[in-house]
């Protein structure tokens, strides 16, 4: 995990998220292809005549929606496998696709926790007047299971927003002027650059410091520089050459900032504990039950409520998933099913809420 760590990678992004390992991303921020299917026809601004910026990019256009949802399909499976079970998938589209991608996560599991309207107080016109002026994207916040124990900092997105809670519609100017990266004859670099603003809040909406971020569409950089700007990690994957040596260029200028007056720390409810042991002594789990992870490595239960495993030797529900995941520290209850002699797997973390609930209701009786 260490080489991707803060790193920009050059490919297909499919490809270079084959070899990240399962579970170790903390949030994915993907900007992928809109499929605008724009064709060669230039759009002209009335007033002076002049072309407007268009999207008319190779890396945007497919043979068809099918390919464009095989496409999506992949990149979000692999999305989905890198992702810790508590992490967090931002996807931002317009009309032209968002609706595609959204039925595809969810086919794929995801559970949809927001959609957030960016509004773009300075837009681009409808030059022709046909239509509305597309003053907006949107963006879809998920996570990859129902049960997962996402992070939102909300006392955080509180104070940003003047002591209010925060609503689902953002008010953030389109990039433009000096924020833009250009190329070596100054021109826009890339048609879809999103503004720093927008990267920040989700960032700070959804993560913490220390976490990796993902994003499989780099671009020009934004997220990278965002993610180095709030003391986060960063791992971006872009093909393009011109935009990987422009984002690297870009990310290298950027200093880290003080967030002691911008994060609020969100106070959590004191949950009750529950061991692993609990678990056996309310017969929810037997010893020498099988668990097994989500890359299908498999452990038992030992009687003194360890996991016992042919290779890794025995250890607690933690240190096993650490050691099998090559890291110094790994949460077990996110890691481990129990195999039921049926066949079918229960997460132990949804054991461990049963225990929990059971123990909060005895406590309300005492």
């Amino acid at each position: 995990m260490e080489k991707y760590l803060n790193q920009i990678l050059t490919g297909d992004c499919v490809d270079v998220m084959r070899g990240i390992p399962d579970a170790s991303v903390d949030a994915v921020f993907a900007d992928a292809p809109y499929n605008l299917q724009l064709g060669a026809k230039t759009l002209y601004r009335p007033e002076d005549q002049t072309a407007a910026r268009a999207v008319r990019d190779a890396w945007d256009a497919f043979e068809s929606p099918a390919a464009y949802d095989e496409f999506t399909r992949a990149w979000l499976t692999q999305c989905k496998r890198v992702l810790k079970p508590d992490g967090a998938l931002w996807v931002i589209g317009s009309y032209h696709n968002i609706f595609r991608v959204g039925a595809i996560l969810q086919d794929l599991g995801f559970w949809i926790l927001n959609d957030i309207v960016w509004v773009k107080t300075n837009p681009m016109p409808n030059f022709r007047g046909t239509r509305f002026t597309n003053a907006h994207e949107t963006l879809i916040w998920a996570t990859p299971r129902k049960t997962g124990k996402y992070t939102f900092n909300y006392e955080t997105m509180k104070k940003l927003n003047g002591g209010k809670q925060m609503r689902s519609d953002w008010n953030i100017n389109i990039c433009l002027g000096e924020e833009r990266v250009k190329d070596e004859s100054g021109k826009s670099l890339h048609n879809t650059q999103k503004p720093m603003d927008l990267l920040r809040r989700v960032i700070l909406a959804s993560t913490k410091q220390g976490d990796v971020i993902l994003d499989p569409f780099l671009g020009s950089g934004t997220t990278a520089a965002a993610a180095k700007e709030l003391g986060r990690n960063f791992i971006g994957i872009e093909r393009e050459e011109s935009y990987v040596s422009a984002a690297r260029a870009r990310v290298d200028a950027v200093t880290p900032i003080d967030l002691s007056q911008i994060e609020v720390a969100t106070p959590k409810r004191a949950e009750i504990r529950v061991a692993f042991k609990e678990l056996i002594e309310a017969g929810l789990l037997y010893v020498g039950q099988t668990l097994v992870s989500p890359r299908g490595e498999r452990v038992m239960i030992t009687r003194d409520g360890q996991l016992a495993h042919s290779l890794h030797g025995k250890a607690s529900i933690h240190v096993m998933a650490a050691r099998l995941q090559h890291c110094v520290s790994f949460n077990g209850w996110d890691y481990w099913s129990a195999e039921k002699r049926d066949g079918t797997l229960v997460p132990i973390d949804e054991l461990r809420k049963y225990v929990r609930s059971v123990k909060r209701d005895m406590k309300k009786v005492a």
